[in-house]
Formats: structure tokens, sequence, C-alpha cells
């Protein structure tokens, strides 16, 4: 079973999955269909992807995709522990240019899902950090873009500095809505 809470984010959810344990381990859904439904959000996720990150301190990020190409994705750390941080990028939404933290880890079974409009990123608060994206969308390489991890003009409260980060990443301009 999986809960879906809302954050100070329009359209952002905390995913919480509950954990059935026994001797052997546990079990947990990471999605619901009917669960997100029922909370009249539209998620049929095309793709799975799995970013591996090798050391503390990775970030990846911020990314997200152009109109008509937007994304919406389920993050779910299925190993480590992450950061994960999404920022409100819909001129039309009440809460554009606020952004979202929560800690999503193995242990805590969290998962956050991050609406069309949003940017997505996240640093690996642990080594040997693996997290699964659900997406709902086709990655086109053409609407690729992103905004700089650190930009002033959303002032996102990271728990440390990057130790590894793309030079993409690093580059991203200021920006401009």
């Amino acid at each position: 079973m999986i809960s879906l809470v809302a954050t100070p984010i329009a359209g952002v959810h905390v995913v919480q999955s509950e954990k059935a344990a026994d001797a052997r381990g546990y079990f947990t859904r990471l999605y619901c269909q009917k669960t997100f439904s029922a909370q009249k959000i539209n998620f049929a996720p095309q793709q799975n992807s799995l970013s591996h990150n090798t050391r503390a301190g990775t970030l990846r990020g911020m990314h997200f995709q152009l109109k008509p190409n937007e994304e919406q994705k389920l993050v779910t750390c299925l190993r480590g522990k992450i950061y994960d941080v999404a920022i409100d990028l819909r001129k039309e939404s009440p809460t554009y240019r606020k952004w979202f933290c929560a800690e999503l880890g193995a242990e805590n079974g969290l998962g956050l899902f991050i609406p069309k409009g949003c940017a997505h990123g996240f640093i690996t608060l642990e080594d040997d950090t693996d997290v699964l994206y659900q997406i709902e969308g086709t990655y086109d390489p053409a609407a690729a873009s992103g905004l700089r991890w650190n930009d002033p003009a959303f002032a996102v409260k990271w728990p440390c500095e990057p130790v590894v980060i793309s030079d993409r990443d690093k580059g991203w301009p200021d920006y401009v809505g």
C-alpha cells in the first residue's frame, strides 16, 4: 500500500510506501495507478531508468524537458540516501520559483513525484546510491534542459557541496524565467 502526501509545491507529492516485513525481508509497492488516480494524478510511466552513484556528494541536476516534451517522474532511492529537490518552473503556478526537498533512502522507503514543469535534481548522501526513475514521457535530447544547482534565483539550501558533478550540470546558465 502507498499513500501520497502533498507538499508546499503544487503537484509535487511525497510517496510513502508501506513495507510488509517478515523473516525473508520485506515487500513494498513503489507505484499504484489506483492510488494516483484517486488523487486526480494522471501518471502512466513509460520508462524506468536507474542512476548508480559511486560517491557521496554526487550531484545530478537540475534537469527538465522543454515543452512539448515535458516529463513527469516518480523518483525512489533503492540503495543509499539522497537529498532530492524539485523546483517549480510553471509561470502560472502559485508556487512558481519555489523549491521542495525530501530525503529519500532505502531505509525510509519514500519517493518523490515530480509533475511536468518542475526541474529535478539530487545530491547523494552516501556512497553507492541507486536511484530509480519511473518516467512518463519520452526523453528527447533536443528538449533536455536544466538550471544550475546553485542558481541564486532559487537559493536551494543543499546539505553539502558537490564532490562529483558533470561539466554540463556545472555550466547551466542563470535562470531568467
